[in-house]
């Protein structure tokens, strides 16, 4: 029987040996990391040359996307960079996990599409960093995909609301833009307005079911609506270390995908799921939490990967 490797996420850049002496407990070890997190080291993540426009899409409910979403964008902020996260989701998940007011009347992602407020002044600032902004989904947004239909230039709606000059105003390095479970006319908007798509895979039997349909849409918007994006990012969430099934999902993806894939992966974790209940990120929830650190491992390779590709294209 072929033994099959198991992943094992990388450790912080930044950790410092562990040594279990006199004096170590592992709530000591994880005060210990939840330290590193909050207090990183002043530009341990290299702020990206061209401001990067990443749709996180997978039309495959429950598969780590929106927790992804906030979660790296949160990792990205606390190291200092810029970060926007758009919630295009009816479901407002994004919203509520970051706790942004996203009742119904509340400038919101609705309004930036149909033209009555710009993305600026739709944009909130959070409470978990002061570099994480969010611009909400309200419920208003459900009935957006009807109205787009015949609205002109309704493909590229969200990519007029997010241009250069308003995302200077607002000053980011990073925008993530959460998409419903579906591959509607708001996931479109999604892909035309990014140069890069992120699609979370979660570890279990059904992870492939529905990809080929996802990157059939990604290859036709690419030769009619936008020639910019691409897949940039593969990341495997809910891995369960004592299942042979999470393995072999892992081996298929990196095998088929190569590259593109994360080395970090994301754990299931209890904590990781409690947190948007309290209207936070696992970060401020939990900080010394494997979830946590997984996360922000996940979001220095994005941005390590990233620095990398613009070397690579200057040279």
């Amino acid at each position: 029987m072929e033994e099959v490797s198991r992943p094992v996420n990388p450790p912080p850049s930044d950790s410092t040996e562990t040594s279990h002496d006199v004096g170590w407990t592992p709530i000591a070890e994880e005060a210990a990391r939840a330290a590193r997190l909050l207090h990183p080291k002043e530009g341990s993540l290299p702020r990206p040359g061209r401001r990067r426009v990443m749709t996180v899409a997978n039309q495959k409910g429950g598969v780590g996307k929106t927790t992804s979403t906030v979660n790296l964008a949160a990792a990205l902020a606390v190291h200092g960079l810029k970060t926007l996260v758009v919630d295009l989701d009816p479901q407002g998940n994004a919203s509520t996990a970051l706790d942004v007011d996203h009742r119904s009347g509340t400038p919101s992602i609705y309004e930036v599409l149909i033209g009555e407020v710009t993305l600026a002044e739709a944009a909130q600032p959070t409470e978990q960093s002061p570099n994480l902004f969010c611009v909400p989904a309200t419920i208003d947004l459900a009935g957006a995909e009807i109205e787009l239909v015949s609205m002109a230039s309704r493909e590229s709606r969200l990519k007029e609301a997010i241009s250069s000059e308003i995302l200077d105003e607002i000053g980011v390095d990073y925008v993530l833009i959460d998409c419903p479970p579906s591959l509607g006319l708001l996931t479109v908007n999604a892909m035309v307005a990014a140069q890069e798509v992120l699609i979370p895979i979660q570890c279990e039997y059904y992870a492939l079911e529905g990809l080929g349909q996802l990157l059939s849409n990604i290859e036709l918007v690419q030769q009619h609506l936008n020639r910019e994006l691409r897949v940039s990012t593969i990341l495997l969430t809910m891995y369960d270390g004592r299942t042979k099934l999470a393995d072999q999902v892992t081996n298929e993806v990196r095998n088929h995908f190569g590259d593109t894939v994360l080395k970090t992966v994301i754990p299931r974790s209890v904590k990781v799921s409690e947190a948007p209940g309290y209207g936070q990120t696992v970060l401020a929830y939990d900080p010394g939490s494997r979830g946590a650190m997984s996360y922000v491992d996940a979001a220095k390779e994005i941005a390590e990967r990233g620095a990398q590709m613009e070397k690579g294209s200057s040279t």
